[in-house]
């Protein structure tokens, strides 16, 4: 997006028009409320917002409205930042498409023609947000899933080894089995992951939302014939989606229905627009028992190395990672009365027109 602003002339409240020459963001921020003044080029194309329209928003607007960050902090870098202590911190940003990136700010006092600004320098550092998550979810994966699975089968095995003649050696074995299957779905997870590293957003394909879920509850219908999949279209809404999108759909419903103690399971997903944020929302409702608040913490905490347990565990990893490449976001609260509600929101598109329809 350009505006034209180097035509411009600069003025007592604008950046000089050099700026917009550069390939990082430059954002000029009034020292004592921390509203955008100005900006250059490249912020444009980052935010995906014009000037005129960020000078009337506020630091919340934004920003990602579920980044676990207190609602002010952006306000009190800035005052620290005008005070002379400069700011180095990452930043999640909701793009005026709806898709979250990842952004490294700077915040520095200047003087412009006399006045003092805040000036914040930007890199979109998305890549290597991504990059750092997925080196997590394999270091998760390798020394502690992976490991404690072969150390069990191998364990077994020693037994079996051992009293080969004797009748608990069907116990054992059926243990060396369940953790083998365990193991066998985790090297699967690793596996999807990696299928969405390097995807590109030109590969992506836009189709309805209701008809993207539709297909992967078909799947698993046919997989799991007792268990009951509603699905409710309350708004019609379309998605740009690769196969990361079917990868996490599928952890969490077959999540929803592996886990509950029912030869029935029911699983409910309801399809509409995020009222707060107005992206694609996909609520995938169960009734099983509630994720441990451990696994969910540790979503969030790359240093934590606490073991995952494997139904959800790897599952919701695999969830979040595919989520975020495709600019989206993973959500799990407890459900109203039992349960868990696990909530997809993906950047909006414009529909297909009925001939092109997915």
């Amino acid at each position: 997006m350009s505006t034209g602003r180097s035509h411009r002339p600069a003025s007592d409240d604008s950046l000089p028009p050099e700026y917009d020459t550069l390939t990082s963001g430059i954002v000029l921020h009034d020292p004592a409320t921390g509203a955008i003044i100005d900006a250059n080029d490249h912020v444009e194309q980052l935010y995906g917002y014009t000037v005129a329209r960020l000078r009337e928003m506020t630091p919340e607007e934004f920003s990602a409205n579920t980044y676990s960050k207190a609602d002010n902090e952006f306000e009190r870098r800035i005052d620290a930042a005008a005070a002379g202590e400069p700011q180095n911190f990452d930043w999640r940003i909701k793009r005026a498409d709806g898709r979250l990136i990842w952004v490294a700010i700077q915040l520095t006092a200047t003087t412009i023609n006399g006045t003092e600004y805040v000036l914040g320098e930007i890199s979109d550092i998305t890549n290597y947000k991504h990059n750092d998550r997925r080196v997590s979810l394999f270091h998760r994966l390798l020394r502690h899933n992976l490991r404690n699975e072969i150390t069990v089968i191998a364990g077994f095995a020693s037994h079996i080894a051992d009293i080969a003649a004797s009748t608990p050696v069907a116990r054992f074995a059926a243990k060396i089995d369940t953790a083998a299957t365990s193991l066998t779905r985790v090297t699967e997870s690793m596996r999807q992951v990696e299928a969405t590293i390097g995807g590109e957003e030109a590969a992506r394909t836009r189709r309805s939302a209701a008809v993207s879920v539709r297909d992967v509850a078909a799947d698993l219908r046919s997989e799991h014939p007792a268990a009951s999949i509603s699905i409710t279209e309350v708004t019609e809404l379309w998605i740009d989606i690769d196969e990361a999108f079917d990868y996490a759909l599928t952890h969490a419903l077959e999540n929803a229905i592996v886990h509950v103690e029912s030869d029935e399971p029911s699983v409910s997903v309801a399809i509409d627009e995020s009222p707060n944020t107005g992206r694609v929302e996909i609520r995938i409702d169960d009734e099983g028992p509630p994720i441990p608040a451990m696994e969910l913490d540790a979503l969030d905490d790359h240093s934590t190395t606490t073991a995952t347990r494997h139904g959800s565990g790897c599952g919701l990893f695999v969830m979040k990672w595919c989520l975020e490449s495709l600019g989206g976001e993973l959500r799990i609260e407890p459900a109203t009365g039992r349960g868990n509600s696990v909530y997809f929101y993906l950047p909006p598109q414009s529909p297909l027109q009925d001939e092109d329809a997915v």
